[in-house]
C-alpha cells in the first residue's frame, strides 16, 4: 500500500486552532478509544510543553506529541486510519531533535506495554518494573543523547535519516533544522509552498537566524520570482533579517540546469535529493565526508551567483 503524505508542524498551545487540533485528537485516541478518564488527559504542563501535530497533505490534524520542561516525551497519538505509515515515527523523531537541540543530555516517556518495541527500534531502553497509569500497563524508557551513550545503531548506520517518501523528506528535513545551531546552506531549483514553509521548520529557521553572532542562512535559488509571486513564508523572513538570511541566482547555464536540490547543516547533517522533483533522497544527521562534495558545489556556485534580483523590491 502506498503510504500517505503528512507532515510534521510545531503547534502552540496557545493558540486555539492549535490547542483543538491537538485535544480532538487525544480525545478521541486516549478517551474514546483507550477509555482514558479525560479529568486525567489535561495537566498544567499540556501550556508549559512543546507539542507537534502531524497533518496529511491536506491539512487534517492526524496525530500529535509533547515535549515536557522536564525533558519527557509524552501523549503521542495517532488516528486510526494514519497508523502503520510512519506517523508516529515521524513525531517520534522530531521531538528527540527537539530535546537534543535543547542540550538535554537524555529523554524519557513512559511507554504502553503494546508499544515498547517500537521505542526498542529507535535506541530507547525499559527501565523499572511494569506500572499502571490511566488503567493501561507501562514501562518507563530512556534514551541517552550525548555520544557516548548513543545506541550502536547510529555508529552503524553514520545517523541515516529515512528519506524515501514525501513525509520522510519533510520528518529529515524538520530534524536537520532542528539539530543546527548558526548556519544553513540551502540550495533549491524552485521553492514550493510546501518547503521550508511549515511551522515547525519556520520556527527552527529563526531560531538558526537570531542565534546571535556567526548566524547565517545562504540560499541558492534558480527561481525566485515564483517564491516572491507566491509570498513564500522563507522571504517574509528574509525581508524581516536580510543581514543574516541571504539569497542568491545562479546566471550560468550549467547552474541554472542542476536539477538537484539539498540542505546543508553546520553540524555536518545533509539532506540530497538528486532530483528536486521526485521524492527520492539521502541524507544523514553528521556525515561530513557525504556533506563535503556538497558544500563544495554549494560554495562555488554562491561565488558566481547573484543577489536575487526579483527580491530587491522588498529591500533583501
Amino acid at each position: 500500500m502506498k503510504l500517505q503524505d503528512f507532515h510534521v508542524e510545531h503547534a502552540d498551545w496557545a493558540r486555539a486552532g492549535d490547542r483543538d487540533a491537538l485535544r480532538a485528537i487525544r480525545l478521541e485516541v486516549f478517551v474514546g478509544e483507550q477509555s482514558v478518564p479525560e479529568s486525567l488527559e489535561w495537566d498544567d504542563l499540556d501550556p508549559l510543553s512543546f507539542h507537534l501535530l502531524a497533518r496529511s497533505e491536506g491539512g487534517e490534524p492526524i496525530g500529535c506529541a509533547r515535549l515536557t520542561p522536564h525533558g519527557k516525551i509524552g501523549r503521542v497519538a495517532v488516528r486510526q486510519p494514519w497508523r502503520g505509515q510512519g506517523v508516529g515515527l515521524g513525531l517520534l523523531r522530531s521531538m528527540v531533535a527537539r530535546a537534543r537541540a535543547q542540550g538535554r543530555a537524555d529523554v524519557a516517556l513512559d511507554a504502553q506495554v503494546a508499544a515498547v518495541t517500537f521505542y526498542e527500534r529507535e535506541g530507547f531502553v525499559a527501565h523499572g518494573d511494569t506500572f499502571e497509569d490511566a488503567g493501561i500497563l507501562h514501562r518507563a524508557m530512556r534514551l541517552a543523547l550525548d555520544d557516548d551513550d548513543a545506541p550502536a545503531t547510529a555508529d552503524r548506520d553514520a545517523g541515516r535519516l529515512p528519506a524515501g517518501s514525501r513525509s520522510e523528506i519533510a520528518a529529515s528535513r524538520l530534524q536537520l533544522l532542528t539539530e543546527a545551531r548558526y548556519r544553513l546552506s540551502i540550495y533549491q531549483p524552485a521553492l514550493d509552498t510546501d518547503l521550508y514553509a511549515s511551522l515547525g521548520e519556520m520556527a527552527e529557521l529563526r531560531r538558526i537566524a537570531t542565534s546571535g553572532r556567526g548566524a547565517e542562512i545562504r540560499i541558492l535559488l534558480h527561481d525566485p520570482e515564483a517564491a516572491l509571486r507566491d509570498s513564500h513564508r522563507l522571504v517574509a523572513l528574509a525581508q524581516r533579517l536580510p543581514s543574516v538570511l541571504h539569497i542568491r541566482t545562479p546566471l550560468e547555464e550549467v547552474d541554472l540546469t542542476y536539477a538537484s536540490a539539498y540542505l546543508l547543516t553546520d553540524q555536518g547533517g545533509y539532506l540530497f535529493q538528486p532530483d528536486a522533483r521526485r521524492a527520492d533522497a539521502r541524507a544523514a544527521r553528521s556525515d561530513r565526508a557525504a556533506q563535503a562534495p556538497l558544500a563544495q558545489h554549494f560554495n562555488e556556485v554562491w561565488e558566481r551567483s547573484a543577489p536575487a534580483r526579483a527580491l530587491q523590491p522588498l529591500d533583501l
